[in-house]
């Protein structure tokens, strides 16, 4: 099956209202074409699920910037103080979640776990409204899955079956987020045939990737 997509393909999958979750840290290895694309269709209310918000020309940031995001799930915003003014506002919903707890919440997500267990953000705001759970004399918090109706992901290198490698620090949450989403866009750095990827060197296999894009984009 092909799995490459057009610019029009895309928009017909997008619409207001979506969670979505886009991969990048600190915008790195961010699908800056993709990001494009929600930003020329107008996509608004957008539930955003991101390690971070980028800076407001970068990454996920350029949504908050331009006000598409009404709900977002974080780890940090200090980079974009766009992000904090509006959560200071109160037209931005925003939820801080440990980097760790975030990226257990995206595996549980994807690996259809009910929840993970851990001790961090005991005692914290972070724990409001969170079901506690002692086991064997030790107190955790029930931290529920996260997934969405779309993922955004970039690779370094794609092949034609959506099978996808990472260079360095761009790998982040990409693969976390290619198996948490009903539907996975992945923008290709570069695209190369099936097999000219190592298998050893694949991150995230294609069975995760419905749709391969190459598009371009100013933003590195």
């Amino acid at each position: 099956m092909k799995k490459s997509i057009s610019k029009s393909d895309i928009a017909e999958l997008l619409h207001d209202n979506m969670t979505i979750m886009i991969g990048g840290f600190m915008a790195n290895g961010a699908p800056e074409g993709l990001i494009d694309l929600l930003l020329e269709n107008n996509i608004s209310n957008i539930t955003l699920i991101s390690t971070d918000t980028g800076t407001p020309e970068t990454g996920s940031g350029r949504l908050i910037k331009a006000k598409r995001v009404s709900k977002l799930y974080a780890s940090h915003i200090g980079l974009n103080p766009e992000t904090g003014n509006q959560m200071n506002a109160g037209t931005l919903d925003v939820e801080l979640v440990p980097q760790g707890s975030l990226a257990e919440r995206i595996r549980a997500g994807g690996a259809g776990l009910g929840g993970v267990l851990t001790p961090t953000g005991l005692g914290t705001l972070v724990a409001e409204g969170k079901q506690v759970i002692n086991i064997d004399g030790t107190d955790f918090l029930l931290e529920k899955p996260i997934r969405a109706d779309l993922a955004l992901i970039r690779g370094s290198v794609v092949d034609t079956k959506g099978n996808v490698f990472y260079k360095r620090t761009t790998q982040n949450f990409n693969p976390l987020m290619a198996t948490a989403a009903n539907t996975v866009i992945v923008e290709a750095e570069k695209l190369v045939d099936a097999g000219h990827i190592e298998p050893e060197a694949v991150h995230t296999p294609g069975l995760y990737v419905d749709h391969i894009y190459q598009g371009e984009s100013n933003h590195g």
